[in-house]
């Protein structure tokens, strides 16, 4: 069984920054293609940043240069910083674990204040 659970979201100015991270456990993060996506109000959830196994990351179109995708292995968590953050960065962002079947976790709620 795996958990995925999200922290660090919160309220935030623009052009600040935020660090999110996804505790897993029942796998490893440096075993699978782990990802952040959100959903903004009123809109489907979409992808910001994948990393796969072997370390390979692609990042969404409009959060490139700003954000970065990292795992750590010792503690099996999955982070997303955030910099230069704009309020169309407000959303409910959440993690994601591909093992053949898809996991996530409950979501953190990141607000970006203009």
């Amino acid at each position: 069984q795996v958990r995925l659970v999200e922290s660090g979201g919160g309220l935030v100015q623009a052009g600040g920054s935020l660090r999110l991270s996804c505790t897993a456990s029942g796998r490893h993060v440096t075993d699978n293609a782990v990802a952040w996506y959100r959903q903004r109000l009123g809109n489907r959830r979409e992808l910001v940043a994948i990393i796969t196994s072997v370390g390979i990351t692609v990042y969404a179109d409009s959060v490139k240069g700003r954000f970065t995708i990292s795992r750590d292995n010792a503690n099996n968590t999955l982070y997303l910083q955030m910099n230069s953050l704009k309020p169309e960065d407000t959303a409910i962002y959440y993690c994601n674990m591909d093992t053949g079947y898809s996991y996530w976790g409950q979501g953190t709620q990141v607000t970006v204040s203009s």
